[in-house]
């Protein structure tokens, strides 16, 4: 398991994508997090009766690492399986290491470091423009709470999460433009609309917290998206967010392996 797993990773920080949308992935949290941080502190907004304020308005922000940023873990996270189907490398990877259930799994576990840099840089990123706002015009930036601690915390490891998801959808939708696809129309357009038009009907509301990444949201702990809707009330406890994103995971590499690398390739 060893070899596969050093070479998955060698594979993955290879190339310049990597690093590319590494780059990518700070300057846009930057960004939002710049603006929104501004807003809220010289514009701040009435949503849907709760005004984010404090504590509550720190770790909203702070939670964009995962609330708009997870769609950069997860295209990495898809591409360390896509690009080998695209340039057809598979064949080759898989006359070194044959066993598809290890291979599969080294891909998954390589990118769990890759992920935890995502998520450091992001969460830098954010606090980095948000900040000086908060602590300077608004009710403090609280860095050294606990509880903002925390959700800083965990918003690294859910972006290695997301990493390892990203890997896993890789394996079952192989063609690497159609995946790329799928995953921004899912992360930017059909998550964010689902999950509020879930949140507007009873008897719905329920379903909207295990879409994964409200799921995401609930193992951060906060999040800016449901703060329209009540705040961290709506999103699952962690110990539940935890489970619901290791089943997504967990799913989705077992219908990969058993679908799309338990058919012959050549």
């Amino acid at each position: 398991m060893r070899p596969a797993l050093v070479a998955e990773y060698r594979k993955l920080v290879s190339t310049r994508m990597w690093w590319v949308l590494l780059l990518a992935l700070a300057a846009y949290l930057a960004f939002i997090g710049g603006v929104l941080g501004f807003t809220l502190v010289y514009a701040p907004q009435d949503q849907g009766g709760v005004t984010l304020h404090g504590v509550d308005a720190a770790t909203a922000i702070y939670s964009l690492t995962n609330g708009i940023g997870y769609v950069f873990p997860l295209v990495i996270g898809s591409l360390a399986m896509t690009t080998e189907f695209r340039h057809r490398t598979i064949t080759q990877s898989l006359l070194v290491e044959p066993r598809r259930g290890v291979l599969l799994g080294a891909k998954l576990l390589a990118t769990v470091p890759v992920g935890l840099l995502y998520g450091v840089v992001a969460t830098v990123a954010v606090v980095a423009t948000s900040a000086p706002f908060l602590a300077f015009a608004g009710d403090g930036a609280y860095l050294t709470d606990p509880a903002v601690l925390q959700v800083l915390l965990l918003s690294v490891v859910v972006t290695a999460l997301w990493a390892v998801i990203g890997v896993a959808f890789g394996s079952v939708l192989t063609n690497q433009v159609a995946a790329i696809v799928v995953i921004l129309a899912f992360t930017q357009l059909v998550e964010p609309i689902a999950r509020l038009a879930l949140g507007a009907f009873s008897g719905f509301d329920q379903a909207a917290k295990f879409l994964p990444g409200a799921a995401a949201d609930g193992l951060v702990g906060a999040s800016y998206l449901s703060s329209y809707a009540g705040g961290a009330a709506d999103l699952l406890p962690r110990w539940a967010a935890l489970l619901v994103m290791l089943g997504y995971a967990a799913v989705l590499a077992l219908v990969g392996l058993f679908t799309t690398l338990r058919r012959d390739i050549g």
